[in-house]
């Protein structure tokens, strides 16, 4: 009787087509009209979030003020999106947007100029967001106002939290936390 070694190292397919590119590729324009590099995002894990004032969901403005000021210190950064894509629940212009989150959710975290995250005129970032081929994770919709994208320190797309998720979720922390 003979011993037999074997050896057995499983791995998933790979989908050639599937290129991950990272979001640390974007230049984008903040609510001031400033330069906003997400290159300068390296090494931190970014929650990606579009958001609208007039909305049953603005609320969560409150809680991602919170988060950001709560673990920024652990290399976490939300970077907001406002869109007008929903039910014209964003109507402003990036002024009045600006104003709006100061005023009534004291908004510190980085908000970028107001964009399309869904339809023919959609923002290259939601592009990447929500597209297999370019985010290497998976394909997605943007549902509604205040869906979550979770990125890593790499630039990599690894969750997508529905808009009714609040920000502040235990699976969320966890993310931040780990």
């Amino acid at each position: 009787m003979g011993l037999f070694s074997f050896s057995c190292n499983a791995q998933e397919p790979t989908d050639t087509n599937v290129s991950k590119e990272s979001i640390h590729q974007f230049k984008l324009t903040d609510l001031n009209g400033e330069t906003f590099n997400m290159s300068s995002l390296k090494g931190k894990k970014v929650m990606v979030v579009n958001t609208a004032s007039k909305c049953g969901l603005t609320y969560q403005y409150e809680i991602l003020e919170k988060m950001y000021k709560d673990y920024e210190s652990d290399n976490f950064i939300i970077v907001g999106f406002p869109a007008n894509n929903f039910l014209w629940q964003e109507p402003g212009s990036n002024d009045e947007i600006a104003a709006f989150c100061k005023k009534n959710y004291g908004v510190s975290f980085p908000m970028m100029e107001k964009v399309s995250v869904k339809g023919s005129d959609m923002h290259p970032l939601y592009k990447f967001l929500t597209n297999k081929n370019k985010n290497g994770y998976k394909d997605s919709s943007v549902k509604w106002n205040f869906q979550k994208y979770l990125i890593n320190e790499n630039g990599h797309l690894e969750k997508i939290i529905s808009p009714r998720t609040k920000p502040d979720d235990p699976s969320i922390i966890q993310w931040i936390k780990t």
